[in-house]
């Protein structure tokens, strides 16, 4: 079978598979970003307990294989009355594994900024949620977005474990093709042409963007 055959008699199913891994990227995305917007400023708080409770989860979470904590999602926490469906199950596992190396990133960026900052927004008589919402956040945004564009790539190439809860992701269509046909050549090459396209064009461009968006907007362009 040549190539244009393989892609011509299964392109349907890896289109499809195509689409359910870009879906939960970008949900796992949303997710992660969120918690570690929340994880990085609750390791920042005075508080101890809120601290403590932002360290055990992040301590967790990164250490812990992200295969395991999928399994867990999935087949343990409907021992304790918590069942998430199989997509549903994967995003959130993506998305709290990641997340958890992302509330780092935040805290690092926000240290980061210039104590000039901080000292300029006190002495404006601030709040400190209106320091931090106006003039500390869209500083540290700035400082840690090219580490983030990395760790939305790493996060597009976890999410290739869902296969493993029979997600019908783009990893499982392959590995059902693939299992049917012993085309491994074409069919985990195609995966591999198709994962590295998802990176180069669409999260790193992205991503770009939005560094020269944020530079704009902060005026240093």
């Amino acid at each position: 079978m040549s190539y244009f055959e393989f892609l011509s008699q299964y392109g349907d199913r890896i289109v499809s598979g195509t689409l359910v891994t870009m879906a939960l990227t970008v949900l796992a995305s949303l997710l992660a970003v969120a918690i570690a917007l929340a994880a990085g400023l609750m390791r920042m708080a005075p508080n101890r307990a809120v601290r403590g409770i932002a360290t055990v989860y992040i301590e967790i979470f990164r250490g812990t294989s992200l295969l395991v904590q999928l399994y867990w999602i999935f087949f343990v926490l409907p021992l304790f009355g918590i069942t998430l469906e199989k997509f549903t199950a994967g995003f959130v596992a993506v998305g709290m594994n990641l997340g958890a190396y992302g509330a780092e990133l935040v805290r690092g960026a926000i240290l980061s900024v210039p104590k000039g900052q901080w000292e300029a927004a006190l002495a404006l008589n601030m709040s400190p949620a209106k320091r931090m919402r106006r003039v500390i956040l869209p500083q540290a945004v700035l400082i840690m977005l090219p580490s983030w564009g990395n760790l939305l790539i790493e996060l597009l190439k976890g999410t290739a474990l869902v296969a493993l809860i029979s997600v019908t992701d783009l990893m499982f269509q392959v590995k059902q093709i693939n299992g049917t046909t012993f085309l491994s050549a074409e069919a985990f090459g195609t995966a591999l042409v198709i994962y590295y396209v998802l990176a180069r064009f669409m999260v790193t461009p992205f991503m770009r963007w939005l560094e020269r968006f944020m530079m704009r907007k902060m005026g240093r362009v």
